[in-house]
């Protein structure tokens, strides 16, 4: 009899072009407006598309049975004789949590980071991912700084007001200039049977028309 180990045995594979779609779509369950407004804010299709084409080694996915159990997207950092493995994002499916699929992950890109000349890693994550701060404290990472974001509504900002206000104006003019009809001089009496002769007047009187 298969024993429940091997059932959910994870397998940890390099990100295919094919994993794309579904590990962006996998990240957008994940990080939500409501829970990680950071991440939500940061998250989109290119995250997955450049870091596939710029750092494939550092991109990894896991699979449980055949069906995507999480991701891990990271990069290579070197500034003057420090080279710096970053972990940018790291999901795991809710269906396949405390599964061991994020540490799986975790330790393949680290060990290809150090095997590239990685000396440090970081990570980052939202403050309030209480999970993922636990997680990563748990495999080595300390020294914790928190950034501080901060974020300005433009729709209060007067340069957004002035400028709703030109484009508004901009539509009325336009659309005044649609709708008014065209100004045509009323011909005398005495013209008004004579056959115009010069067809390029003509065709402009029927346009204005």
């Amino acid at each position: 009899m298969t024993n429940f180990e091997e059932i959910n045995e994870v397998y940890v594979r390099d990100l295919r072009i094919d994993d794309i779609a579904p590990v962006y779509h996998l990240g957008e369950e994940l990080f939500t407006s409501d829970l990680y407004p950071y991440l939500y804010r940061t998250w989109d299709e290119w995250e997955v598309i450049g870091l596939y084409n710029t750092d494939p080694e550092y991109c990894l996915v896991a699979e449980i049975d055949g069906e995507l159990a999480g991701f891990i997207l990271g990069t290579i950092i070197t500034k003057a004789s420090w080279t710096y493995g970053y972990i940018l994002w790291l999901g795991v499916n809710p269906q396949f949590q405390r599964q061991g699929v994020a540490d799986k992950l975790v330790d393949k890109v680290v060990s290809r980071m150090i095997e590239d000349g990685a000396r440090f890693m970081l990570v980052d994550t939202d403050p309030t991912n209480v999970p993922a701060v636990k997680f990563f404290n748990r495999k080595g990472f300390g020294n914790i700084r928190q950034h501080i974001f901060l974020s300005m509504n433009l729709s209060k900002h007067p340069y957004y007001g002035r400028l709703i206000d030109y484009e508004h104006q901009k539509a009325e003019r336009a659309g005044y200039k649609r709708s008014r009809p065209a100004i045509r001089a009323r011909k005398p009496d005495s013209f008004a049977n004579e056959v115009v002769l010069n067809p390029l007047v003509n065709e402009f009187q029927t346009n204005e028309e």
